[in-house]
């Protein structure tokens, strides 16, 4: 009987062994997971995207932001000369937090005033606008301490003044409703859709339906219409309760916002059939679909996570997930009252993203009609 049963265990390794999907689900998956989780999971941060509105222009000033910049934490993207200017800046999502230094800075300081500093960040993010001043501040605490020195004359001061952007009170469903609908809209449109049409496949009942009168795009066209419409009602329902029960608003144009919403499904509708277009079966439509979109979108689009502070290998592969461009998009209209100057790159990635999906879709599709 144990000869049997060491028989048939090794039988089983066998095949275990001579599949190659299997393997990689047993040995890829953890290794995947663990290096993701542990690079994407962090309270740090690095590079984070700093403006300077230098009202002093004197050698205190430099000395200031030369410091904050120092260690490489805070990156000093752009110099503005106006509030409007800096407003802009944070409208095209090109920085986090913008530094306002006034006028007569040294003099204030080395007069034995209080030296007035403002901290203004992008508060769409709650948690990492936090940290962001939360850091400045630290900065701006030693920055004062070096001067002091250890004299035992009566010291220098430098106060901060922190503003948030976009939302004050920090709420964090700000954050939550935009990414909850960027991720919602993947999974039903993109993961359904492979999965039906890999289970017609599965079936046998694809093949029935090739041979049908119905061209092959009517066919593909009919099975992801429906998910396109009920993905685009979700996406209203979505907004609808965090309008009116979170609170989170839509200051920017809501006929552009769902203009927007549209691409992004279409966008997320071509993936899901790129994938179908592969799978041979439902199981292997899930599990690609787990690794290249669940995943994925939770956690390097930046919904859970600030993508500044992801190593650059998961930076660069962040530029391929289009959720990442749709909540910039959301976060821009809806929180920022951004026009669409300030959506047009994302805007763009999504739609050259919706070209390229749907030509290899094509392409595999007229390798399985034939």
């Amino acid at each position: 009987m144990i000869k049997i049963f060491i028989a048939f265990v090794r039988k089983e390794l066998y095949h275990i062994l001579r599949d190659p999907r299997t393997l990689a689900i047993l040995f890829g998956m953890p290794v995947a997971l663990v290096l993701i989780f542990g690079y994407t999971v962090t309270n740090e941060f690095k590079d984070a995207s700093v403006a300077i509105l230098n009202e002093a222009n004197d050698e205190l000033s430099y000395q200031l932001i030369e410091h904050l910049t120092a260690s490489g934490n805070l990156k000093l993207v752009t110099t503005v000369n106006t509030t409007a200017e800096l407003e802009q800046a944070f409208r095209a999502n090109e920085v986090k937090m913008g530094i306002v230094i006034p006028a007569g800075f040294e003099d204030d300081f080395f007069g034995q005033r209080k030296a007035d500093v403002q901290l203004i960040a992008d508060a769409t993010e709650p948690n990492y606008a936090t940290t962001l001043t939360s850091y400045a501040q630290q900065m701006i605490a030693t920055f004062q301490q070096n001067k002091n020195g250890s004299s035992g004359a009566r010291p220098y001061l430098v106060s901060t003044e922190t503003r948030m952007f976009y939302n004050p009170q920090l709420e964090g469903a700000y954050n939550f409703v935009p990414g909850t609908v960027a991720l919602i809209l993947m999974l039903i449109c993109a993961m359904m859709t492979s999965l039906t049409i890999a289970k017609e496949k599965e079936t046998g009942t694809m093949d029935l339906l090739l041979v049908s009168p119905l061209p092959p795009i009517i066919i593909i066209l009919g099975k992801v219409t429906p998910y396109a419409v009920l993905s685009f009602i979700d996406a209203i329902i979505i907004l609808f309760l965090g309008y009116y029960l979170f609170d989170v608003p839509v200051r920017g144009s809501l006929v552009l916002l769902l203009a927007l919403v549209l691409l992004y499904l279409l966008v997320a509708l071509a993936l899901g059939v790129l994938i179908s277009t592969k799978a041979p079966t439902q199981q292997v439509a899930m599990m690609t679909s787990m690794f290249t979109l669940l995943m994925p979108t939770m956690l390097l689009s930046g919904f859970l996570f600030p993508i500044a502070s992801m190593p650059h290998l998961l930076q660069y592969i962040s530029r391929i997930i289009p959720a990442k461009y749709f909540i910039q998009i959301e976060q821009a209209i809806m929180l920022k009252a951004a026009g669409w100057d300030a959506v047009a790159f994302p805007t763009l990635i999504l739609f050259i993203m919706l070209i390229v999906l749907l030509t290899g879709a094509w392409r595999n599709f007229q390798v399985v009609y034939k």
